[in-house]
C-alpha cells in the first residue's frame, strides 16, 4: 500500500512537471516580417488566402519557398502594387466597403480577364 502511494505520488509529480514543460513549449504566434504594404495586424493567412483564391496560385508563386520574408520573387513586388491599387479604388467609394478585390479581374487566373469569355 504504502508503495503504491508513492508511485501514484511520484507520477502525479512527473505528469505535472511534463505539463509545466508543454506550456512553456507552446508555439509563440506567427509575426510576419518585410512588411511593405499589409498594416500590422493584419490576419496574414486570410488575406494570403484571398490572394490564392484570386490568382489561382499557391504561395510559392509571390514567396520564395522557406523564406516569405525574401523580396527575391519578382511577383511579390507585384502584388504589392496590386494590393495598393486595390486599396485605392476600395477607399474612393464612400460606404467604406470593399467592393473590388483581386478575385474582380483575376478570377482564378494569374492574369487578369480583359474580356468576357464567349458563349457557344
Amino acid at each position: 500500500m504504502f508503495d503504491m502511494r508513492i508511485s501514484v505520488g511520484f507520477l502525479l509529480a512527473v505528469s505535472l512537471c511534463m505539463a509545466q514543460d508543454a506550456a512553456k513549449q507552446t508555439k509563440q504566434p506567427y509575426v510576419p516580417k518585410n512588411l511593405k504594404v499589409l498594416k500590422e495586424g493584419t490576419n496574414i493567412r486570410a488575406t494570403m488566402m484571398t490572394f490564392t483564391t484570386g490568382l489561382g496560385v499557391k504561395c510559392d508563386f509571390c514567396h520564395v519557398q522557406g523564406d516569405f520574408a525574401s523580396d527575391d520573387n519578382h511577383h511579390k513586388e507585384v502584388a504589392r502594387h496590386m494590393i495598393t491599387m486595390v486599396e485605392e479604388i476600395n477607399a474612393k467609394f464612400p460606404d467604406g466597403k470593399a467592393h473590388v478585390s483581386c478575385y474582380t479581374c483575376h478570377r482564378g487566373e494569374t492574369e487578369p480577364k480583359m474580356s468576357a469569355e464567349a458563349k457557344q
